[in-house]
């Protein structure tokens, strides 16, 4: 099934945080698209910021941080031809075991293998992920997580996606929407239509569609796969305060 991606978002008041990767509609682009959303000021106390390659979460206001270990993390960094994307530090992970291992042919799903879903009881939120080729537009999309909320069984799921059709993409979140505890994502990523080639256009309506009480910050990434050079947009719903 395909669905509009926009009407999607806007019938999910509380899908967590997601990732989107595909190809434009005249496939001269790849798209990349990751946004948080939160409930409790803890979650919801936080701002996007660029970094060399990506970007990182930060504190818009650090005196109120109350736990930062899973809400301060670099979602997104670039790594030689690849963009890397996730919900949590494991895009660290990643990272640093390509740059050790990319000589022995170890891959994204051996840098997952590593690690496991969010210690956040009784949610045990999965952790996504997602790989980019900024080359040739192929992707991945991945999935950590309980077995219906059950601590004691650890799920992995890949998607490979080597030859994606242009228009198109793929959307994966940690829940199903609002409840408590939160319903992890079930099934395969859904199909979306993608249909701008402009990145700013395409944040404007991501962000528009998103909810307007629990969306936090959301990041766009088009990467031209002729030359790997990518445009990068950022929108926050707050504001950092000046250090």
């Amino acid at each position: 099934m395909t669905v509009n991606f926009y009407e999607f978002l806007t019938s999910n008041d509380y899908p967590g945080r997601g990732i989107c990767l595909g190809k434009s509609p005249g496939g001269q682009t790849a798209l990349i698209a990751y946004f948080i959303m939160g409930r409790s000021q803890n979650s919801r106390n936080r701002v996007f910021e660029a970094i060399d390659g990506g970007i990182r979460t930060k504190a818009a206001d650090p005196a109120k941080v109350t736990d930062p270990h899973l809400i301060i993390y670099r979602p997104v960094l670039t790594f030689g031809d690849a963009t890397i994307v996730t919900n949590g530090d494991q895009t660290d992970t990643i990272y640093d075991f390509l740059s050790r291992n990319a000589h022995l042919g170890y891959n994204f799903e051996a840098a997952l293998a590593t690690r496991t879903f969010e210690d956040d009881r009784p949610n045990w939120t999965p952790r996504i992920s997602g790989l980019l080729d900024m080359k040739t537009g192929a992707y991945k999309l991945h999935i950590l997580k309980s077995d219906h909320g059950d601590e004691n069984s650890l799920q992995r799921f890949t998607f490979d996606y080597p030859q994606p059709l242009s228009g198109f993409g793929h959307f994966i979140s940690t829940y199903q929407g609002n409840g408590n505890p939160l319903p992890s994502f079930e099934g395969e990523p859904i199909r979306v239509v993608l249909d701008e080639d402009n990145p700013r256009r395409w944040a404007e309506r991501l962000w528009k569609a998103l909810n307007q009480d629990n969306k936090v910050s959301l990041f766009v990434r088009a990467v031209d796969l002729k030359t790997g050079k990518y445009e990068d947009v950022i929108v926050n719903q707050y504001k950092a305060l000046e250090e």
